[in-house]
């Protein structure tokens, strides 16, 4: 019995030993940790891009009419001024010439309308016609004054004649004399009259000649304004047709590549309808849609980083060139509508020509850009995963002393993927549990496990 008891208690004992050892000498709970180092570290945006240009030069047809079949194809270097596209000579030579032959007949007429030598002659003639005609009237009215005399004188002496005929004293020869003299001289007085009135009448319409030549030579003169105003139409359609014949010659605007080539054949197109698509590679630009909520962390100048498949070994640089001020809604992959902001990039000249030699790279290229919103060249650093709020939402992260854990509370900096600026509350050197669990508490033994250290707050850009 004593031995059964002695046994029970030797058992005891071992029991309390084991548990002390296993309280006192246990390693702890292993976990993984991380030295908090001095380094340089980085906060970014990271979003898909893609490559675009901020301008392109289109081709269109100036007019209605058939154009000739392009030869340049999609790549093809073009120089500024060089002929491009051109729409089918001949019926805008046509054109052309028919307006000049409208052009040359107006002028013509023109010419022939201002000369008035042969009106001013008729004007002359008609005048001197009218002073003629005066004197022929003058004639004409004395011949009637004489022609009235002699028939007066020869009526008075047929009353003479008669009376003495009649009282016996005159031969019936004179009497008959008288009376043929008498019957002549009226005979001629009409005659007279006749011949000063259809004088008369003449002289009226004589008057009128040069009121006649006058009146023609005016109208030739508001003929002539017709005419110049024809000959001004006629000339500004002729403008038109060279314009038409100029324009129809389509040359490039700028130093450049063609882009695009929506027509090949020779055919009848309308005006406005696009030809070629240029544009200059040099000026390549990236535009990415970031998230408004990160947007308001971008500056316009920004250092950027370039990279993707498209864009391989090494990274390319870039900075912002512009941040567009009115957002925009975007529906994720997933279903999530999104309010993004139009961001463009330009690249370094240098890194932009590698690429273009050396990637061949050109417009509508899928890439990805880091743009840097903080930079700091010594910060003391931790890896973000070791991050976790607290109760009260203050930042916290277990700190390892001693083997045993200790909750810090942490004033946090620049904060990126991978990595956290540690603004106060750790020290340099002090060894911090990564995505720690969370059933560990104050004051537990823990054995710690070396981590991969913070790698200056970048991520491979690959």
């Amino acid at each position: 019995m004593k031995v059964m008891k002695w046994g029970i208690v030797v058992v005891v004992l071992a029991a309390v030993l084991v548990a002390v050892m296993a309280m006192g000498w246990s390693h702890g709970t292993p976990v993984e940790v991380a030295r908090a180092e001095m380094g340089p570290i980085r906060q970014f945006v990271d979003e898909r891009g893609k490559t675009r240009l901020p301008r392109t030069y289109l081709i269109t047809m100036p007019y209605n009419g058939r154009i000739e079949a392009i030869g340049a194809v999609e790549g093809t270097s073009v120089k500024k001024g060089e002929v491009v596209a051109r729409v089918v000579p001949i019926d805008l030579e046509l054109t052309v010439d028919q307006a000049k032959a409208v052009v040359g007949r107006l002028e013509a007429s023109l010419r022939e309308n201002a000369d008035v030598a042969l009106e001013n002659s008729a004007l002359k003639q008609a005048e001197q016609f009218v002073e003629s005609m005066e004197a022929t009237v003058g004639a004409a009215q004395a011949r009637m004054d004489s022609g009235k005399a002699g028939y007066e004188y020869s009526e008075k002496n047929f009353n003479r004649v008669q009376g003495l005929f009649e009282a016996k004293a005159a031969a019936q020869a004179e009497f008959d004399r008288a009376m043929l003299e008498k019957v002549q001289a009226s005979v001629n007085y009409r005659q007279d009259q006749l011949v000063y009135t259809a004088m008369r009448a003449l002289q009226s319409a004589t008057n009128l000649l040069p009121t006649m030549v006058s009146q023609y030579i005016d109208r030739k003169r508001l003929m002539g304004a017709v005419l110049e105003k024809e000959r001004a139409e006629a000339e500004a359609q002729l403008l038109q047709a060279q314009q038409a014949q100029q324009r129809g010659t389509m040359t490039s605007p700028i130093d450049g590549i063609v882009l695009e080539r929506n027509s090949t054949n020779e055919r009848f197109l309308a005006a406005g309808t696009t030809l070629l698509e240029l544009g200059r590679l040099e000026d390549l630009q990236v535009e990415a849609d970031v998230l408004s909520v990160e947007v308001v962390d971008v500056d316009a100048g920004a250092p950027v980083e370039i990279y993707g498949p498209a864009i391989g070994e090494p990274v390319a640089q870039g900075s912002v060139l512009r941040i567009y001020p009115a957002g925009f809604t975007k529906v994720s992959s997933l279903g999530v509508e999104q309010q993004k902001v139009k961001v463009v990039v330009e690249f370094k000249p240098e890194d932009l020509a590698r690429l273009r030699k050396e990637r061949h790279l050109g417009v509508g290229y899928r890439v990805r850009v880091r743009i840097i919103t903080a930079d700091k060249p010594q910060a003391l650093i931790v890896p973000r995963s070791a991050l976790f709020r607290g109760n009260d939402g203050s930042w916290q992260l277990y700190a390892v002393d001693d083997g045993r854990v200790h909750v810090r509370t942490v004033q946090v900096g620049i904060v990126n993927d991978q990595a956290v600026e540690i603004a106060s509350g750790l020290k340099q050197g002090e060894l911090v549990i990564v995505a720690p669990e969370s059933n560990l508490s104050e004051g537990q033994r823990v054995e710690g496990k070396p981590s991969a250290p913070p790698v200056a707050g970048n991520s491979d850009p690959s």
